[in-house]
């Protein structure tokens, strides 16, 4: 007979479309007739809606889809607003902040301006997005744990192009508004401050990173084991063990070495995750307003191993004459 794995099968478990649990008084209906999508239905539950989006909701997807709108009609100016030219270059197109004479001024529109509104727009779509995660879990009734892991990414957010730059007295600080301008805005972010990789705060986001993706494909991976027992109804089997989360256990020992459970498991991936945008966020608002060079501060703390003179030594930029 036939084991049902739900990684495997082309049998979908479906119910009858469900509207959700009702709302208290003085929330609006959810909105859109519920359906179902088969390939939705592979890597989740099938049924997509209602939704609700609330006043905050609303507010946010105007405010982010303004921000998308000035961001994309200046990219399509930049490249003549040809619209083959736009589709071509898409992922090297960018929005870019002020220049650095600008300081923490408002600059003309096509100097900057532009960066600036976006970035105030979008800002207050995720803002008010983060009011309605919250409000939805307290009138659902549930934790409120969803709405902090979120703050923990809109934090790094807000300390990349907001916190510091206003420390560092420029908006030219910012990253660009764009797909590849954004990482190389990186790459030149390390480079500038003596290579981020020496950065304590930075190696902590990492280890936290890859942490997080091992806990989390861990687990992902043991319960879809486990769910030809039930596994994957873990509320039940958190509070009435069964043979799934017996099973569960005694795998995750064998080969991780230690027990975590139906419910310490999320509260491990959960500080893993949050902490990856947490202590990410801390470094790079050290980055330029306390450490100027990581690498020289790595060499001054015994963190750089020492490298053999090669030729003529290269003295430190920040040292010659007429540096900042």
């Amino acid at each position: 007979m036939a084991e049902y794995q739900n990684i495997f099968t082309t049998v979908q478990v479906r119910s009858p479309a469900y509207p959700g649990v009702p709302h208290d008084q003085g929330h609006r209906d959810r909105i859109g007739k519920p359906f179902f999508n088969y390939w939705v239905g592979k890597i989740g539950d099938a049924q997509i809606g209602p939704i609700y989006l609330g006043t905050s909701g609303v507010f946010a997807v105007i405010f982010g889809f303004v921000a998308i709108e000035i961001i994309g009609w200046n990219m399509a100016a930049s490249v003549g607003w040809s619209p083959i030219k736009f589709a071509q270059q898409f992922f090297w197109l960018a929005l870019e902040p002020p220049a650095p004479e600008y300081g923490l001024h408002i600059p003309p529109l096509a100097k900057g301006g532009w960066w600036l509104i976006a970035g105030f727009f979008l800002t207050m779509s995720i803002l008010l997005w983060w009011v309605r995660t919250y409000r939805r879990a307290i009138a659902l009734g549930v934790g409120t744990h969803m709405a902090w892991a979120f703050a923990a990414a809109i934090w790094l957010y807000l300390v990349i192009g907001f916190i510091r730059p206003l420390m560092m007295g420029s908006w030219s600080e910012a990253p660009p508004f764009g797909i590849f301008p954004h990482l190389d805005w990186t790459a030149a972010f390390s480079i500038a401050y003596g290579n981020l990789y020496y950065n304590p705060f930075h190696m902590l986001s990492i280890a936290f990173l890859y942490g997080a993706a091992l806990l989390f494909a861990m687990h992902g991976a043991t319960i879809l084991s486990v769910s030809r027992y039930g596994g994957d109804r873990e509320i039940d089997q958190i509070v009435d063990r069964g043979t799934a989360a017996e099973r569960a256990a005694l795998f995750w020992r064998w080969t991780m070495g230690f027990n975590a459970s139906m419910e310490s498991i999320h509260r491990w991936a959960y500080w893993f995750a949050v902490l990856v945008v947490i202590t990410g966020g801390i470094g790079i608002l050290l980055t330029g307003t306390v450490v100027d060079n990581w690498y020289l501060w790595g060499i001054k703390h015994g963190l750089v191993p020492p490298y053999p003179v090669v030729g003529v030594p290269v003295p430190d930029p920040a040292s010659l004459p007429g540096a900042l």
